[in-house]
Parts: structure tokens; sequence; C-alpha cells
């Protein structure tokens, strides 16, 4: 299928390192933002990360000089009319989505894909009152978007076979490996996993368990050895198999947390305005310079993880 080019609506963090897998990868890239995220950043962002791709993962050098020719800056959704996928990566909030979808859809042919960046909205309510909603799907990126070869694609209750296959086809062409969300649950599979994780972490800290270093050291070197090697059904199989893990997991399960309230420490912490590294306070207190700090740690690991990864796979 040919995809060329693609349309990116929003350039936050997440809509900026789509569009520098993209422009590493070959394709054209028409973007379109707003005041919030203006394109001066985004194309600063998108020139460190084209050249972290061509010191970490061998992309040749030559992408820093001709990747610009590719980037179009679009002045409104209407310049989105030649693209053949289409990529939705605003704010988390469904009014401005569904305003966005109304755009877009009267700018493009009716049987171009069209993908939801969300983390958490359901795909099927993004459908409604849609003129095609066979045409949109869910596609749940992480961050950095052009490092991690992870890729969510969610099928809606309307989503068509051939939207879903559409955007398999692109994103296995940007070098992901796409799971497939065949059903449209809240949170779909990575978001549902983690926050039965952060649930339990938050239930450990509140009762006094141990304190928030503790309980992230104890899951870095415990999860850590082996999240990058295998998921956890391969766990359970090469470290004792389902037979010991239905033995043990019986006496753990009735005491995990299961409220459905927020944690109170969660509730504590927003009301207090506390955005983590973003503005020095989370369950750390983080100094000057040391969000960026944080930033380049993450980019660095997720290269590292997914040269083995790749090692793995081969």
């Amino acid at each position: 299928m040919n995809f060329d080019p693609v349309g990116i609506a929003g350039l936050g963090r997440l809509g900026r390192g789509i569009a520098a897998s993209l422009l590493a990868h070959g394709f054209h890239v028409i973007a379109f933002t707003t005041g919030t995220d203006p394109h001066e950043r985004a194309r600063a962002y998108i020139a460190g990360a084209i050249q972290e791709m061509i010191d970490r993962a061998g992309f040749p050098p030559s992408l820093q000089d001709s990747w610009p020719a590719h980037y179009t800056e679009a002045a409104s959704l209407r310049d989105f009319a030649p693209c053949g996928f289409v990529i939705e990566s605003v704010l988390e909030d469904l009014a401005i989505k569904q305003q966005v979808f109304d755009e877009i859809e009267a700018a493009v042919g009716a049987t171009i894909p069209i993908a939801s960046n969300t983390s958490a909205l359901p795909i099927g309510l993004l459908q409604q009152n849609r003129e095609h909603p066979e045409r949109f799907l869910g596609m749940h990126w992480a961050d950095p978007a052009y490092a991690t070869q992870f890729l969510e694609l969610i099928r809606g209750d309307e989503t068509s076979t051939a939207a879903l296959e559409s955007a398999a086809q692109l994103a296995v062409r940007l070098g992901k490996e796409p799971g497939i969300v065949q059903k449209d649950v809240p949170g779909f599979i990575v978001n549902r996993l983690g926050y039965a994780m952060y649930w339990e972490a938050l239930h450990l800290l509140e009762t006094g368990v141990a304190d928030a270093a503790t309980i992230d050291q104890s899951f870095r070197n415990a999860f850590g050895l082996w999240a990058a090697l295998c998921g956890p059904f391969r766990w359970i199989d090469i470290s004792g198999g389902p037979g010991l893990y239905a033995k043990a997991m019986q006496g753990v399960l009735p005491t995990l947390d299961n409220s459905p309230e927020l944690p109170q420490t969660l509730i504590d912490m927003r009301d207090n305005g506390d955005r983590g590294a973003i503005n020095g306070r989370g369950f750390y207190t983080y100094g000057p310079g040391e969000d960026a700090h944080w930033e380049k740690l993450l980019h660095e690991h997720a290269w590292t993880v997914r040269a083995l990864q790749q090692k793995y796979a081969g």
C-alpha cells in the first residue's frame, strides 16, 4: 500500500517522535500543530532524533541533510488532502480529538486509514458519529517513538480488517513489532498490565511494606532481569511453569489490592500539582536539569533494549 505522504496531527513529544520515525524510514510527512507545540520545537526535536538514529541505529549520515525536504509544515488540516495515512496525536481529550477528526475526514479520501495515538480512550467511542468509522483504529506509541519497537494497534468495534492490516504494514516498515489488540478494552494491553503494577506498588507504599525507593529497587532488579527478554507467559514457562505459579499465587492473590478507588497518595499528589520530574515534585525530588537527565537516560536505555530485542529475535 502507498502510504506517502503520512499526515500527523499534533506535535507534542510523541507526535514529534512519530514524525522522526517516519522521516528516517523514507516517508514524506505533512505535520500540523498548534501554538502549544510550535513547528520550531518539532524541527529541533526531529533533528536530534535523526542524529540519535544515525549514531545508534546505523542510519546513513546523509539523512540529517535530506529529511527537511520530506517534511511539510501544514497551515491547516486541509493540507492533509494528499495523505495516504493519517496519525492523530493530540491531547487525550475526546472533544478535541472529535474536532480534529471532523477536519481530517473533510480533507482526506474516504478509504484513508486514520489512526489515533491514544493510550486510554476507547476506539469504539472515537468511531462514534464518524462518516467512515471503519477506517478508524487505535495506534498506541511509546516514547521515544523513533527508538522503541513497541506499537499497539487497536481494533475498534467497527474497524475494518483492511485498515488494521494497513496500519500493521506501516508499523513493520517503521521497524516496529506491532501488537494487534483484537478487543477494545480500557487501557488496551500494556497500560492494563502497567496500571495493575502501579496499583499494587502504591498499595505496598501506603501500607508501609516499604518506601518508594525500595519498591523501585526490588522491581528493577527482578522484572528488569527478564522483561526485555520475554513477556510474562514466557517467563512463567522458563521459571518453573504454570503448576508452580498456580500453587504460589493461591496465597497471594487474595491479599492484592482490589479497591475501586484511586490510592489516596496519588490523589494527594495530584491535588498538590506534583508532576514528577517535570516540576521537581513526585515520589522523588528533582533539581534543575534532572528532567533532561532522566530523559537522556531513557533514550539511551531504549536503544540498548532495542539492540537486545533484535539480538533475541534473531
